[in-house]
């Protein structure tokens, strides 16, 4: 048994990154190029922030938002992904990609030449952790641009699963309580807590953080 370089939760697989987390990074390598078209209206602010005119008496050009141009910009979103085709490719002893055609071609080939590598990356590949956050950093950065959560759906972080397993392993996977939800359940090992628990829970919790300082 190795452990997930991702999730850093056991894996019986003995591989670098579990099935859980393999699928989650093919899932958000999937969603990559509809993120990047998503940015596209967010790149230049609203017409009436813009009430200027031009020098040739015509109304001012909109300014571009540099944080969003950078993105769908040639070193953006896609040159995470090509840098992490070619970082696969090389390990590999594979011949280098080269980059041609439209930023947004260039996104979708290197997705695809990423997600024909997935089977070797999550169980052969010592980097596939580092990959696989980035990734994930990557679409949760774009994904809050386009739908930026309300406070109340991101949740309160309660700490620590004190679940423990058959060996008496403690689960360790954080607990998270959205509004409205009468259980709260635990993401990975999915032991469920109903609210007559609560109290207890923060106390196996509170236990749990201090044993572990």
């Amino acid at each position: 048994m190795t452990t997930c370089l991702l999730c850093e939760q056991p894996d019986e697989t003995g591989g670098y990154l579990c099935p859980g987390c393999t699928k989650a990074t093919v899932v958000r390598l999937e969603c990559l190029p509809g993120l990047y078209d998503g940015l596209l209206p967010f790149l230049t602010p609203s017409a009436a922030v813009s009430q200027g005119r031009s020098g040739k008496g015509g109304p001012a050009p909109l300014p571009v938002v540099e944080a969003i141009l950078d993105l769908r910009g040639p070193g953006g979103m896609v040159g995470v992904v090509e840098d992490w085709l070619s970082a696969v490719r090389l390990e590999r002893g594979m011949r280098q990609p080269v980059a041609a055609g439209s930023v947004e071609g260039r996104l979708k080939a290197a997705v695809s030449g990423l997600l024909a590598n997935m089977p070797w990356i999550a169980v052969s590949w010592p980097d596939a952790g580092t990959f696989a956050e980035e990734i994930r950093d990557l679409t949760k950065s774009v994904s809050s641009i386009i739908a930026p959560l309300d406070p109340a759906e991101r949740g309160i972080r309660l700490g620590k699963c004190p679940a423990v397993d058959e060996s008496g392993n403690i689960c360790g996977a954080i607990l998270t309580y959205r509004r409205g939800e009468t259980v709260v359940t635990c993401p990975w090992c999915t032991c469920a807590f109903p609210p007559a628990t609560w109290a207890g829970l923060k106390e196996f919790i509170d236990h749990d953080e201090k044993e572990a300082a």
